[in-house]
């Protein structure tokens, strides 16, 4: 009966450090990979939804301390194989005013690039980024309800188009200062023109401010998954109802 001690031991030994290599293995993927993430606001409709279950790339943009899958901080962030984004690239970074909180935009503006909205219309290097009407849709609340929106095709410079919305003729970020976007800084904004407090707000004010582009974790390139918030409103067994099913392993624009 003493025998099977030592070998008792030893498989949990064994199960413990296949445990812990498993874990290792997916922190390591999360790091160098991709890493998943949950879109809680609307501030990027029509592009993501609330409830939509969002894939970040890492490799496009480098690694630096922002991209591993715990928050830590350091004084100085050295960026190995550092890449700037695109313009029109969706980014999920770690927000300048607790970087413990993971946001995400879109990539409007990079360093060097005079930028500016007049009456509502974004301005880059001295020219107005080509708008046009696409129709109309609803903006879902965070409560789960909706409100009538304006969408509009937004084209950058290099070619990128998606869909904006405007909730309101004349919102309170329609017009700003024009900005020089510093060295290693980008302007990012959200989708949802009216809904977003994006680099047109600064960080003292609950906004992102200049981008450090050393706070970039990954772009976003998928959506995994999502779930429609109103469905809380139901009796729980018909949650399930509130799949998007379209939704699911769909690529982000």
């Amino acid at each position: 009966m003493t025998a099977a001690a030592p070998k008792a031991s030893r498989s949990w030994a064994r199960a413990i450090g296949e445990i812990a290599t498993a874990f290792l293995i997916v922190m390591a993927g999360k790091a160098a990979l991709a890493e998943p993430f949950y879109v809680p606001s609307a501030s990027m409709e029509p592009t993501l939804l609330i409830g939509d279950a969002l894939l970040a790339s890492k490799y496009p943009y480098g690694y630096g301390t922002a991209s591993l899958p715990v928050n830590v901080t350091v004084p100085t962030s050295i960026r190995l194989f550092g890449k700037l984004p695109a313009r029109g690239n969706v980014v999920v970074f770690r927000w300048p005013g607790d970087t413990s909180q993971a946001w995400v935009k879109r990539v409007v503006a990079l360093p060097g690039d005079r930028v500016q909205m007049r009456e509502g219309q974004l301005w880059l290097n001295g020219q107005a980024v080509p708008t046009r009407a696409s129709g109309f849709g609803d903006a879902q609340n965070e409560d789960g309800g909706f409100t009538p929106a304006a969408r509009y095709t937004e084209e950058l410079p290099g070619g990128h188009s998606h869909i904006i919305f405007k909730l309101r003729t004349h919102g309170a970020l329609d017009n700003t200062d024009e900005i020089v976007v510093p060295p290693d800084m980008l302007f990012v904004m959200g989708d949802n023109r009216d809904n977003s407090a994006d680099s047109r707000v600064s960080v003292a004010d609950g906004g992102v401010g200049l981008l450090p582009v050393e706070n970039l974790i990954g772009r976003v390139d998928t959506v995994l998954g999502s779930w429609d918030i109103a469905a809380r409103k139901k009796p729980i067994w018909e949650w399930p109802t509130g799949l998007r099913l379209s939704r699911m392993f769909s690529s982000v624009q």
